[in-house]
């Protein structure tokens, strides 16, 4: 490597970059470290390996690999970046659940206000990481397409039909690639260099989604992402990709922070277009 990262943002993209040349335990580690900034800013290597599923050398050659002499050089960036900036999703999160005694989750009310919080905390983070220059950017590409087209699949098609009637709303063109009778690759055909495909995946990434968003690329249709990590196997052909942290309670992951992105690009567009709907 010519220059070893001297920022977490740099580590990041570098990252980003290489994921597809690293090993498969290599990719664990990138995957683990880019989702769990405090774990990997405070934690220690035996800590780290044994929650990221990998042996203690795994992080030592991780570091090696972009550079750095061992592992404790790249838990100081993490650590400077939480110096530097304020409380992070995973901290917020995690002063959500101190603030609820863990006492009587199973009573209903006790469990709304645990959902409440935790979405609080993630919308919030929402708000303090999503770039203007990316959403100017997807409204910019919305604008100019002749028709949009969103495919999500799973627990994302819920994002994607709601996005798909928001955008319908404010008279434009959308189509739902929804893979009625398994034709998820024939929808995809009609997806044109003019056209945008607006794709949204989360963890476990669809293949289905991933195909569609394949096929477009490859005819040069912009492509707009709502993901979860910078290293989703959708982030690296995106013209815009949005990694969105969703709330998680009990291991169910919410939608708020997705659908809130979604209606504001929606929002965002009609302002744009000065075409704002009446509901």
């Amino acid at each position: 490597m010519e220059q070893v990262p001297a920022t977490l943002a740099e580590l990041k993209t570098t990252i980003t970059e290489q994921h597809g040349r690293l090993s498969k335990r290599l990719k664990q580690v990138a995957e683990y470290l880019l989702d769990n900034p405090n774990d990997i800013a405070f934690g220690t290597v035996a800590v780290i390996s044994r929650n990221a599923g990998v042996h203690p050398s795994t992080l030592v050659r991780f570091a090696n690999a972009f550079g750095y002499s061992g592992f404790s050089e790249v838990q100081r960036l993490f650590q400077q970046q939480l110096i530097e900036e304020a409380p992070s999703y995973q901290e917020r999160i995690r002063i959500a659940r101190d603030e609820i005694s863990e006492d009587g989750d199973d009573n209903p009310v006790r469990l709304l206000n645990h959902f409440v919080r935790a979405n609080i905390s993630a919308l919030e983070h929402l708000g303090d990481t999503i770039a203007e220059a990316d959403m100017s950017r997807a409204i910019d590409i919305l604008e100019r397409a002749r028709s949009t087209h969103i495919v999500g699949v799973r627990r994302a098609f819920v994002v994607a039909s709601y996005f798909a009637y928001a955008l319908r709303h404010i008279d434009c063109k959308a189509f739902l690639v929804d893979g009625v009778g398994g034709m998820y690759r024939e929808q995809a055909a009609s997806i044109t260099a003019d056209d945008v495909l607006v794709a949204i995946s989360f963890h476990p990434y669809a293949s289905e989604t991933l195909e569609v968003a394949r096929a477009a690329v490859e005819r040069n249709v912009p492509l707009i992402v709502i993901t979860d990590s910078q290293v989703s196997p959708l982030a690296s052909s995106a013209s815009v990709c949005f990694v969105v942290k969703e709330a998680s309670v009990h291991a169910f992951r919410s939608l708020s922070s997705s659908l809130c992105l979604a209606q504001s690009l929606a929002i965002g567009l009609a302002h744009r277009k000065d075409n704002i709907p009446s509901e």
